[in-house]
């Protein structure tokens, strides 16, 4: 049951993957955002590497509980991954991983140039451990 997780932004996407028990998360890489078809290529082999049983995307929501216009755009964006990679897709609300992966960062006492590196990867790495938290508790 690995899970991949995505933090898409408009430059770069995020990618964490669960080990194959779905406990842990780790950071895999930021991907450089350029195109649409670049952008499915570079996810081509992350997928081929680790073989996850599903995708799970991060998708920013206003205060009221409604999808944010970038999050829509996501969500445009998950839907080519689904049909493309034949995977199930599932969403998590990702409105706050960016600052909570900066906040660790700058405990870390990294540096600006640092953080720029990794910040991505962190956020996908948060939004997959609030969601494997969640499969947790429902278990139990």
């Amino acid at each position: 049951m690995r899970i991949l997780a995505l933090d898409v932004g408009t430059k770069t996407i995020g990618v964490a993957v669960s080990d194959e028990l779905g406990i842990a998360a780790h950071g895999v890489t930021t991907i450089k955002r350029t195109d649409l078809k670049r952008d499915l290529d570079a996810l081509s082999k992350i997928i081929d590497q680790y073989k996850p049983s599903e995708i799970l995307v991060g998708v920013p929501y206003n205060y009221d509980g409604t999808v944010s216009k970038r999050g829509e755009e996501i969500l445009k964006f998950a839907e080519k991954i689904k049909t493309t990679f034949s995977l199930p897709v599932e969403y998590w609300d990702e409105s706050f991983s960016t600052v909570d992966a900066e906040k660790i960062l700058l405990e870390a006492d990294l540096s600006r140039k640092k953080r720029k590196k990794v910040i991505d990867k962190m956020a996908a790495v948060f939004i997959l451990e609030g969601y494997l938290d969640k499969k947790r508790r429902e278990i139990t």
